[in-house]
């Protein structure tokens, strides 16, 4: 199977979803003249054309606004922010006409569209462009939330979450784009809302999603040298969550460790602890830890960028707390 970077898997979905289909469109800042922020998509206007790859301008209120109507007036619309802390300066019809028009037009009107673009830290960014707003949409009824961690996922999701007749927020990692990955020649697409047991075992279980499934891997990794069997899983969407995985998983190992790069209150690691021990609580021989990031703005200094986010060495240390060892 051949090999290709995360931003080319990103770039194939929306090349096939758009010869597929000639009502989806891409909008965005520097989209086509300059062949994305991220080189996601190089190449598409020569082949597109500029009605349907479209430069907008620095206005996030504005061209998501646009793509909204564009999608209740039938089209499929792919809008990328340059990064989802942008998104903020859009966020009115992404809550309140995306997410609800379906529901308040009593099923007249849907908003089959896909928000997509890179989220959380990526380097010294700063307090205002290192947040990661995951949990703030999967919050919102109305709303399918993905977030893929390797090149094969990116690919597979991105091309269901076009084809999705609902609004998808579509979340990437600026760190990640120019990881490899096998991903097949043939067409495929993955189910939004199934999440993939990355690594079997049987100690504890370590959920995580997007690019800290790097560190909650690296962290089962290092365990199997303490002999501790760490079993490993991938939820791809965090709206809908696959609590069923989690559940059978912490059924066997009876321990739970949530990975996740965001700030502690109200989480999808609160989210996720809370359903284990309501619907799993007596399988349960430990209380379930997180590895969040710290609950301050980020700095910009690298020595407060390692400090702030999930680790291995923090991801072990939660795992051989809730071992008792």
């Amino acid at each position: 199977m051949r090999t290709i970077q995360f931003r080319e898997a990103l770039r194939e979905a929306l090349n096939e979803e758009m010869r597929r289909d000639d009502r989806v469109f891409l909008l965005g800042e520097e989209v086509a003249e300059y062949n994305g922020a991220y080189k996601v998509s190089q190449g598409m206007l020569d082949e597109f054309g500029p009605k349907r790859v479209i430069d907008t301008p620095i206005a996030e209120l504005g061209f998501a606004g646009i793509a909204v109507g564009a999608a209740m007036n039938g089209l499929r619309p792919i809008v990328e922010f340059m990064t989802f802390n942008f998104s903020l300066v859009g966020i009115d019809p992404i809550i309140n006409s995306a997410a609800k028009m379906l529901s308040m037009s009593g099923g007249q009107f849907g908003c089959p569209i896909v928000f997509r673009g890179p989220t959380g830290s990526a380097g010294q960014l700063g307090a205002q462009h290192s947040q990661a707003f995951e949990n703030w949409y999967a919050n919102t009824p109305g709303l399918k939330v993905v977030v893929p961690s390797d090149p094969y996922e990116a690919k597979g999701l991105l091309k269901s979450a076009i084809r999705d007749d609902n609004p998808v927020i579509f979340m990437e990692s600026e760190q990640m784009y120019g990881d490899k990955g096998e991903v097949p020649e043939e067409e495929y697409l993955l189910p939004i809302g199934v999440a993939h047991v990355k690594k079997v075992g049987t100690d504890v279980t370590i959920v995580s999603f997007g690019k800290m499934m790097k560190i909650a891997m690296g962290a089962a990794a290092q365990l199997e040298k303490d002999n501790i069997n760490a079993e490993v899983i991938d939820l791809r969407s965090v709206r809908p969550i696959d609590y069923n995985t989690i559940i059978e998983s912490v059924k066997k190992t009876n321990r739970l460790v949530i990975v996740e790069e965001a700030w502690p209150l109200a989480s999808i690691s609160s989210e996720i602890a809370y359903m284990i021990q309501n619907q799993a609580f007596d399988y349960l021989d430990a209380p379930v830890k997180r590895v969040n990031t710290l609950d301050v703005p980020l700095g910009y200094a690298p020595t407060f960028v390692e400090a702030f986010l999930p680790s291995i060495k923090r991801t072990i240390d939660a795992v051989k707390s809730a071992m008792y060892i």
